[in-house]
């Protein structure tokens, strides 16, 4: 497996990605995307940026995560200080064919070597309330609970905030 920049290319097997993972999750009571969103705008936003990832198996993409700066005005809500750059993991998906591999993880380890290249010590992430299996992966993955939050552009819903510090300082 190998984890790589995603490219304009990738766009139309990272859209299957989601159309089969969003019914998974929306079964489970998490309405976090839907068949609106994520879309290719953003994924070519993303890939415009140098800040979406892809895992791949057998030269085909399974898994996908955008790396990227960009926090939510709402994470101040769980005390967290917004001048701080963090590296914020958006967007992060499997293709339920290949859940429970480590496809995940890897790319939370990928977001970690994203973080350390740039010299950034902590990381940030928020999961839906109902998304219980990145709610057992993130304290894996060394994230500590920090809080819980709306986000604005997401009205009724409510997510868990989630900080990792790598300890570079």
């Amino acid at each position: 497996m190998t984890v790589r920049l995603a490219t304009l290319n990738d766009i139309s097997a990272l859209l299957h990605l989601v159309r089969r993972v969003v019914p998974l999750m929306q079964a489970t009571g998490n309405f976090q995307w839907d068949d609106q969103y994520p879309n290719a705008a953003v994924f070519e936003k993303d890939i415009a940026q140098n800040q979406l990832w892809v895992a791949e198996l057998d030269g085909k993409p399974v898994g996908v995560a955008a790396i990227t700066t960009a926090q939510e005005p709402e994470y101040a809500q769980v005390g967290w200080d917004l001048s701080e750059t963090a590296i914020v993991v958006h967007r992060l998906a499997v293709d339920p064919d290949v859940r429970g591999r480590g496809i995940a993880a890897l790319l939370l380890v990928q977001a970690d070597e994203v973080a350390r290249q740039r010299g950034i010590d902590v990381l940030r992430i928020d999961t839906n309330t109902q998304n219980e299996a990145t709610q057992r992966l993130f304290p894996k993955a060394g994230y500590v609970f920090a809080g819980e939050i709306g986000l604005g552009f997401r009205p009724g819903l409510r997510f868990y905030c989630y900080e990792k510090r790598l300890g570079l300082a």
